[in-house]
C-alpha cells in the first residue's frame, strides 16, 4: 500500500496525516507544495469528486489576506487560483489509487488499510 499526501510541512493537519501513515508503516509519497506547486490536473481529480469549493480553505489566514471572501469564480478559475497559490488549499490532499480525501480523514484512511481503527 502506498499513498500520496499533498500539503505543506507547516500544516498541522498534513503532519498528522504523515504521522498516521508512518505509525501504520504505510509507504507515503509526500508532495510539498512549497517545493512543487500542485498541477491543475491533480487538483481537478479532487474537484471532480468533491467540487472545487471543497478544496478552498476559507478560514485560512491566506484566504483572508487575499480578500477572496466575496469572490464568485467559476470552478475552473478557482482551480487556477489554487494551483498558483496552494496556501489557499485545505490540507492535506490524500490519494490512494482512485480514493481521495481532503483534510484530516483518519477513519477513511483506516478503511483503506482495512484495519477499521481510526
Amino acid at each position: 500500500m502506498e499513498v500520496q499526501v499533498f500539503g505543506i510541512k507547516k500544516s498541522s493537519e498534513t503532519r498528522a496525516a504523515l504521522r498516521f501513515f508512518a505509525e501504520r508503516r504505510i509507504k507515503v509519497h509526500f508532495v510539498d507544495f512549497t517545493v512543487r506547486p500542485p498541477a491543475k490536473g491533480e487538483l481537478q481529480r479532487f474537484a471532480q469528486k468533491f467540487g472545487a469549493a471543497a478544496l478552498i480553505d476559507r478560514v485560512s489566514k491566506r484566504f483572508q489576506e487575499r480578500g477572496l471572501g466575496p469572490a464568485l469564480y467559476s470552478d475552473d478559475r478557482w482551480l487556477e487560483v489554487l494551483a498558483d497559490d496552494p496556501l489557499l488549499l485545505r490540507m492535506p490532499l490524500v490519494r490512494y489509487g482512485r480514493e481521495l480525501t481532503i483534510g484530516a480523514a483518519p477513519a477513511t484512511w483506516a478503511e483503506w488499510k482495512g484495519d477499521g481503527a481510526g
